[in-house]
């Protein structure tokens, strides 16, 4: 009989039962870790199915590393679990810290996401085989294995539903990762105090020492987690951060620097109130003075109201309705003062309608016509997003068209992201639109591009009009300039049709932008 089987039988019938709790909350932990390792990663380098699916693959893959590295170990069985629990706790714990340190301050992020998930997968991986010989003794093999997997899956699916629902949305990245380290290191504790009897002095003092050292380190960390999460974002923008917010989907973080305002979600810059009237008018006028009817208009995006405030300029628009997938942003540009200066509190003008609701839901749903749908959409750059620019997302505009109806989407750079562009105008006309091209240059952004789809013929681009006052930027003439493209942003040989099986889009945006 080995000294670990002795100190679980000391405890009765509570050694098992604490050991299969360590496993549980072990096991809820880790995945808790390493779905925050995946969505930083995703929020720092996008592409969250590439993000999602090596963090998914290495883990287990770690996982049974360390179950294979744990035939090495023979003895001392429960001090090696302890320790690895308390191990786990310090790793897990400041893996969120550790990403950020390394995207701001080195340019080795990739190196540190393998290391970390590698490092949390192989001490799992090495508890689970421990945890089932200390626990042979109690039953027979087939059942002391059903309990201890069972608790481990149990365990990964309680954190699994937890995560999204609650610990990101309440606490955040940086405070869930401390607190479920600290949750570790107490489970730690509690089983080197329940078994404090069963263990040598030396081993004892070892583990007390490394408990006491991450509980420290930990609570040091979360102590300090607001100053130091501060800075370590305002280091992520140039100018400074007068807002931020961690939404159930995404981060919100407004910046000023003068009278230039920012909206940045994911880090990915929205707007700059210094020249986002270019954007704006480019985007909404060209559509709204060519579609036959404008009483209804529907503005998929654009939860900051910006392209409301152009819509409701035009006579004659009785009721605009805003489907945007986050209320935080919609709630923000209503009452923050800063954006309903910039955006004319469209938000809160008679006759908006906000649906906090996916874009795409939205459209599967029937709706009285409208007779201009405004496509105001984060770029395509990974699946999520890119289902909105699918031949089955316009298929649904175009059966929400009025006669005489336009749709018109923004469509990236046609300089940077050039395949990516002409393929969005190539996905539009698949779905079968009579599409039109144009681009024009947002200085915050450089040259910038949209589309523009028609549900029949009858509109005549080049002789476009606009009768709303008062317009900073767009004038007819300059439109007629914009549906001319030069030689480097021209459509290329070779373009991608996006569609929801096959989404091609996003890679190739992704591929595009690479290259800058």
């Amino acid at each position: 009989m080995d000294e670990p089987t002795t100190a679980v039988d000391r405890r009765g019938p509570w050694g098992p039962a604490l050991l299969l709790a360590a496993i549980f909350t072990a096991a809820a932990c880790a995945i808790v870790y390493e779905l925050l390792i995946g969505s930083t990663s995703a929020y720092f380098l996008g592409d969250s199915v590439q993000q999602f699916s090596v963090t998914i693959g290495l883990f287990l893959a770690s996982m049974g590393l360390g179950s294979w590295l744990s035939r090495a170990i023979t003895e001392r069985l429960l001090e090696r679990f302890i320790a690895f629990e308390l191990w786990l706790a310090a790793v897990g714990g400041c893996s969120v810290p550790v990403l950020y340190l390394a995207y701001l301050y080195s340019g080795h992020f990739r190196y540190a996401m393998v290391l970390l998930i590698v490092a949390v997968g192989v001490l799992v991986g090495l508890e689970l085989p421990l945890l089932t010989r200390m626990l042979q003794r109690y039953g027979e093999l087939r059942k002391v294995l059903s309990d201890v997997l069972f608790l481990d899956y149990l365990g990964s699916l309680l954190a699994a539903l937890l995560f999204p629902y609650l610990l990101l949305p309440l606490l955040g990245a940086f405070d869930t990762a401390l607190a479920a380290g600290l949750l570790n290191a107490a489970v730690g504790l509690a089983l080197l105090a329940a078994f404090w009897s069963g263990l040598a002095p030396g081993p004892r003092r070892r583990l007390l020492g490394l408990g006491v050292a991450v509980v420290g380190g930990l609570g040091l960390i979360l102590a300090a987690a607001d100053p130091l999460r501060q800075r370590l974002e305002s280091d992520l923008y140039t100018d400074q951060i007068v807002y931020s917010e961690r939404s159930p989907y995404q981060e919100i973080v407004l910046t000023q620097w003068r009278d230039d305002v920012r909206l940045y979600l994911d880090r990915h810059l929205q707007f700059s109130s210094v020249d986002e009237y270019r954007y704006h008018e480019s985007l909404v006028h060209p559509a709204m003075a060519l579609a036959r009817h404008r009483q209804r208009v529907l503005v998929i995006g654009g939860g900051d109201g910006l392209s409301v405030r152009e819509v409701l300029r035009h006579p004659g628009v009785e009721r605009v309705d805003l489907v945007d997938l986050d209320p935080a942003v919609t709630d923000l540009a209503r009452r923050d003062m800063r954006l309903t200066r910039i955006n004319d509190n469209a938000l809160s003008r008679p006759g908006v309608r906000i649906h906090s609701e996916d874009g795409f839901s939205f459209l599967q749903r029937p709706h009285e016509a409208y007779g201009a749908i405004i496509i105001d959409l984060p770029d395509p750059r990974d699946e999520a997003i890119s289902k909105l620019y699918s031949v089955e997302a316009y298929r649904l505009c175009l059966r929400h068209l009025s006669p005489g109806g336009v749709v018109v989407t923004q469509a990236s750079s046609p300089y940077y992201a050039r395949t990516t562009y002409w393929s969005i105008a190539a996905t539009m006309a698949e779905a079968g639109l009579r599409v039109v091209p144009y681009h024009t240059l947002v200085p915050s952004f450089g040259p910038w591009g949209f589309v523009a789809g028609f549900s029949g013929g009858g509109a005549e681009p080049e002789k476009v009009t606009f009768d709303v006052a008062g317009l900073r930027f767009m004038t007819p003439e300059l439109f007629r300039q914009m549906l001319v493209f030069p030689g480097d942003m021209s459509r290329p040989a070779e373009v991608v049709v996006n569609r929801l099986d096959r989404p091609l889009l996003a890679r190739q945006y992704r591929e595009d932008w690479s290259r800058w």
